[in-house]
Formats: structure tokens, sequence, C-alpha cells
């Protein structure tokens, strides 16, 4: 492959990437029904079609070799040194950043009156509007302001699964199960009540030390919960991993009528002059594609700030996609661009077997 044609396939990839990946990604709250598309149907439209089908292999092709030419030659190497050390000495606003991204939503959500995510609504899932409201205005609330941040956590984490057990279209908002579980183990951090507490408490003689109803009961669990913090980074990208291949192999490539629809009511073949079915095939292969990626640990910030134009994308694109929906992706991925891939990146592995080759 020349250097030019592996530059075209690139620049294609990352064209397919960031304008069609978000932009069908919550088809299921943007266009309701599933037009009575299958996914034999959507495949074998784009089979028949030489053009798409040399525009997703190029793609594709293009993708995997500016990754491995990448991973060989290493440029910019001391530019990304300096940005990879500047950003981890954000590490101290992680819990913080992450009380945001799942706080802001959830507050967001109580208030509009559905459970994590638009699809999710009080009759959608048979349960009292008011619970509904109740639950994401206190959750969100306590884990913006109040405290407590561990116990509410887990207090979310319990009413996303207990929503789950009532309708797998919570499924769509499965980034909150990360999110939780990386507040779990960082705990409020700094700004939050949690901290101020906990230095009135380790303080002699003062007044709270001697009511503190914590620092013998939930202390300890909260210091071993943050001995595993180094966790943090994998938990967030596999569920972020895990949520992007589901919009794309579920939402898209099994479910193509909805994301037909999607493309029929914004007229995005307008944007990007290509079928709608290589539309909807090539938006869901770049999500599934994007979350193996990040599950893995490849390219974990570069594939991060391919999630943040699209996400941004989606914002511009989709005027009546909520957007609150997609508070805690961007406050997810932003996590992981301080972070990077963190242990067990596939990367980090990756780079270490070809220096020892």
């Amino acid at each position: 492959m020349t250097r030019y044609t592996a530059s075209a396939a690139a620049a294609l990839a990352v064209l397919f990437a960031v304008v069609p990946g978000r932009a069908l990604a919550h088809v299921r709250y943007v266009t309701p029904g599933d037009g009575g598309e299958r996914a034999v149907e959507l495949l074998a439209a784009v089979v028949a079609d030489p053009l798409a089908l040399a525009l997703l292999l190029g793609g594709g092709a293009g993708a995997v070799v500016t990754g491995a030419g990448w991973l060989r030659f290493r440029p910019f190497r001391l530019d990304l040194a300096v940005l990879r050390q500047t950003l981890r000495s954000y590490d101290d606003l992680l819990p913080w950043l992450a009380r945001l991204a799942i706080g802001l939503p959830m507050v967001g959500a109580g208030f509009t009156g559905y459970l994590f995510s638009p699809a999710a609504t009080a009759d959608f899932l048979g349960v009292p509007g008011a619970l509904v409201r109740l639950f994401g205005i206190v959750v969100g609330f306590l884990l913006e302001f109040v405290g407590a941040t561990r116990l509410t956590a887990a207090v979310g984490l319990l009413g996303y699964l207990v929503g789950l057990a009532l309708s797998p279209a919570l499924l769509l908002a499965f980034e909150f199960v990360p999110g939780l579980l990386a507040i779990l183990l960082l705990g409020g951090g700094r700004p939050s009540a949690d901290h101020v507490f906990s230095r009135l408490s380790a303080v002699g003689g003062t007044v709270y030390q001697r009511i503190d109803p914590v620092r013998e009961t939930l202390a300890p669990v909260g210091e071993r919960l943050a001995d595993r913090d180094e966790l943090v980074p994998v938990i967030v990208r596999v569920g972020l991993g895990f949520s992007f291949v589901y919009l794309g192999v579920v939402q898209k490539l099994l479910m193509p009528g909805q994301a037909l629809s999607v493309v029929a009511k914004y007229n995005l073949t307008e944007v990007v002059p290509v079928s709608p079915e290589l539309w909807v095939v090539g938006a869901a292969l770049t999500e599934a594609a994007l979350g193996i990626a990040l599950a893995l640990g490849l390219f974990t910030r570069a594939g991060c700030g391919v999630a943040i134009l699209m996400f941004t994308t989606t914002l511009f694109g989709l005027p009546d996609d909520p957007v609150m929906a997609h508070v805690s992706l961007f406050g997810l991925v932003s996590m992981l661009v301080i972070t990077g891939g963190g242990a067990y990146s596939g990367s980090k592995f990756a780079l270490e077997a070809m220096t020892d080759s």
C-alpha cells in the first residue's frame, strides 16, 4: 500500500469515526420504532455495492496501517511524553470529574422523569414517576454536593441494576456502571464534603471527631477500596468499550430499521453522500472498533479524542437529542484522557513486545 493510499484510507476511517458514529448512537429515543429493516437485508445491500465495500475495507485497512505505523515509528515522542506527564498531573481531579460525570446527568434525568436513559421513562418501566424523579435527584445531588459518596454510588449502582432487570433499554446508558464503580473506588476526593469531614475527623480535639459516625465504621471500607484505585482506568475503558460495542452491533446492525430512520430524519446522506445502508454499517463498525480498542487499551487517548469529536458532532447534528444524555460520556472519556489506558493496556504490551524484539 502506497503512502498516499494509506493516508487516504486513514482519512476515510477518521471521517466515518467522527461523522456517523455518535450521530446514530441513541437511536431508540431519537426515532421510535424499528422501521422493519432486518440485519440480513442491510448487509446484503452493502455487499452488493462495490463502492461501499471499497470504502469500508479501505477505511479499516487504513486504520490498521496507521496504528501499526504509529507503534513502529512512534513520532512526536517528546511531545507526547510531555503531554502524558501533564495530563497525569490532573489525577487528583479524577474523583471530582467522576462525580460531575455521573451526578449531573442523574439530576437531569430525575427532573426530566427518566431513569438513567431517556428511553427508560417511568411509564416504560412500569414504576411510579415520582419514585424515578426522587431517585435521580437525590442520588445525583448527593454525589455532587452533600457527601457519603461511596455509599451513594452503591445505591445508584443498585438502582441501575433494578432498572435493568425491569427493562434492557437501560443498556443504552451502560456507561453509568463503570462511572459508579469508579466513584466507589475513588471516593469523593476534593473538593467534596467527604474531604472536609475527613479532615475534621482527623484532627484530635474537634467536636466532630467525637461524634463522627463514619471513622470507625465505613472509613476502613473506603480505605480498602481506595487501595485498588489503579483499576479505575481499566473499569472505565472496559465499560465504555462494552457500551460502544452494544450501540454499534445491537442498536445498528441487529436493529437497522431505527438507525435508517435516523439517517432519513436528519438527511445524513447529504452530509456524507453515501447510501443509507453504508451510513449505518459504517457507523456500527466504527463504534464497535472503537469500543474494542478502548476495552483492550489500544490507543486509549487517541480513541477518546475521536469519541469526543463524535459526541460533539451529535450535539450539533441532532438538535432534539437530549444533551444531558451525553454528559456522562463526555466525563468518563475525559477521565481516560487523563489516565490513559492504565493497567493491562494493550498498547503498553505491544510497545514492550516491539522493544524486546
